[in-house]
């Protein structure tokens, strides 16, 4: 496949930079590309700027604030936002739970939720996995029991990303218990403020906060919130999936992370001063790695449009394994450049959230490890890649167990 634009790709390409660094404030995105935890008011801030401009929702059909553009060109948008290190919009809006509602959703919650979800009025949370549902999602057991007008939930989830500031959670529930694991499961809108919905901070190694359980207490939903039809909630979670694993292929990000890292091995120097980006074997490390990624921008090219008909490209599953395996090793990459600095963790009240890249031991260097830690979770999260793996093989190649 031909990686050079056309003309017309050329002037898009050209509008996209220009609107991702002039019109995102600089300091956000020097955040973003330190590596520095935002706050919920600066992911809110950033999006609202590229939803005003209708940057933040390209991809959802025309009428809720799409553009109709090619999957070139979306590849373009999106890359062009990760290289200039604008905040990342919030994944639960823009890619999942707003396609599944403006395919799935009846109109009342089209003009209920889309608007107010790209405009990120709304901030939502994913509700799928649980304690002893992960991997096997269809394994779940949180309930959802019919009650007159109104649903009534029971259950627990886990690993609930962003719980603690989301203000309504889309969750799978089992609605029929008697039915096939798959074909009892429902899709749900949940406000979060509802009584009987308890938010629990799970701890992370490096003491951060990004995951929570969340559990559910005869907690009362309206018949209304159920999306589509009642036990075809697998359905939509496949697709909301297949959306998920397309994007987890942030090629931009990569490029721009893997660039910072060789600026950081120029300046490091090992015991006899000279640079450790011209010791041989992390030169070769750091070429083997823009060649991944140059093969993985192809890749993403190739596999045009997330979804066909409301199913999912099975070939998204090429994009997640290979991606967050480019993904880990680049992490790996600066863990390894900053050696010995990398001991020394940049915990929570350290520089108060200032990127400090002038200090004896500059942030990027403390930040290296937490950050690889926590990244382990990329081959697990969108689908395990084992499970990815099954699906390439009776998917793609067409082989059967």
């Amino acid at each position: 496949m031909q990686r050079s634009l056309s003309a017309e790709d050329a002037r898009f390409q050209a509008e996209m930079r220009e609107f991702m660094t002039t019109q995102v404030p600089q300091e956000l995105r020097d955040k973003v590309t330190a590596g520095v935890e935002l706050t919920k008011e600066e992911f809110v801030r950033s999006q609202r700027i590229l939803n005003a401009a209708g940057y933040a929702v390209p991809h959802w059909p025309a009428e809720w604030g799409g553009r109709d553009w090619t999957p070139r060109q979306l590849h373009i948008w999106q890359s062009e936002m990760q290289s200039a290190g604008v905040p990342a919009l919030l994944p639960f809006n823009v890619s999942m739970v707003g396609p599944v509602i403006a395919t799935f959703g009846s109109e009342e919650q089209k003009e209920r939720f889309l608007p107010a979800t790209a405009n990120l009025d709304i901030w939502w949370c994913q509700g799928f996995s649980e304690p002893d549902a992960g991997s096997d999602l269809a394994s779940l057991r949180t309930t959802a029991v019919r009650d007159g007008d109104e649903w009534v939930v029971n259950g627990q989830k886990t690993w609930t990303t962003m719980a603690q500031h989301a203000d309504w959670i889309f969750a799978l529930v089992r609605t029929d218990p008697s039915a096939k694991k798959q074909e009892g499961i429902s899709f749900l809108l949940i406000d979060m403020t509802s009584p009987g919905v308890e938010v629990r901070p799970i701890q992370l190694l490096d003491g951060g906060h990004e995951v929570n359980e969340v559990f559910f207490t005869d907690v009362r939903v309206p018949a209304e919130n159920l999306v589509g039809e009642e036990n075809r909630g697998w359905d939509y979670a496949k697709f909301l999936l297949g959306n998920e694993r397309s994007g987890i292929a942030a090629v931009g990000a990569l490029k721009r992370h893997l660039a910072r890292i060789k600026s950081y091995a120029a300046r490091v120097t090992d015991e006899n001063g000279e640079s450790v980006l011209g010791h041989p074997l992390v030169a070769a490390r750091v070429a083997e790695l823009e060649a991944e990624l140059m093969a993985l921008e192809v890749t993403v090219l190739r596999v045009a449009g997330h979804s066909h008909d409301g199913k999912p490209d099975p070939a998204s599953s090429i994009l997640k394994i290979r991606a967050t395996q480019l993904q880990q090793d680049v992490l790996e990459l600066a863990v390894d450049v900053a050696g010995s600095m990398s001991l020394v963790w940049l915990i929570e009240d350290d520089a108060a959230g200032e990127i400090e890249e002038d200090a004896v031991i500059p942030g990027w260097a403390r930040r290296s490890t937490p950050t690889y830690l926590n990244f382990r979770k990329a081959s697990i999260y969108g689908g395990s890649n084992e499970v990815q793996r099954q699906i390439i093989a009776g998917s793609v190649l067409g082989l059967k167990g």
